[in-house]
């Protein structure tokens, strides 16, 4: 005996492996992207942690040396900016969005009149449901 199949059956299967297959490449770029922030956080402080109970046990640390572990600590603040870009899609839209230099030439500028509005409480408001947030 064989049982018929439906049609919705192949079709719900593969929609639900093609939205775990999206899900998990999603998972697994934002892992690669904590990963790598983690990881430069930990190269460029770590040393400098380490240095600085280093000096408060036996004051063997010389000033240069500590001043450059600082140094490299202060390193990794600049690097965010660029890791983040270089990762994050909704960060790169938010930049080109709103700083001139990274926008595209057909983009429209916001004004500073919906800028305003948008960041005070005046003016016009939807109503708020769970429908709006979602």
């Amino acid at each position: 005996l064989q049982v018929p199949r439906t049609p919705s059956q192949p079709v719900a299967s593969s929609e639900s492996r093609r939205f775990a297959n999206k899900h998990s490449k999603k998972a697994l770029k934002a892992s690669l992207t904590l990963g790598i922030l983690l990881g430069m956080f930990f190269v460029a402080w770590l040393p400098f942690f380490v240095t600085n109970v280093a000096q408060a046990v036996c004051s063997c640390v010389p000033a240069g040396f500590f001043d450059v572990l600082t140094w490299l600590g202060y390193c990794n603040s600049t690097m965010n900016p660029i890791i983040y870009p270089l990762f994050m899609r909704d960060f790169k839209r938010a930049m080109g969005k709103y700083l001139p230099c990274c926008r595209h030439s057909g983009e429209p500028r916001p004004s500073a009149i919906s800028l305003s509005m948008r960041n005070s409480n005046s003016g016009p408001r939807a109503a708020t449901s769970l429908k709006n947030v979602l």
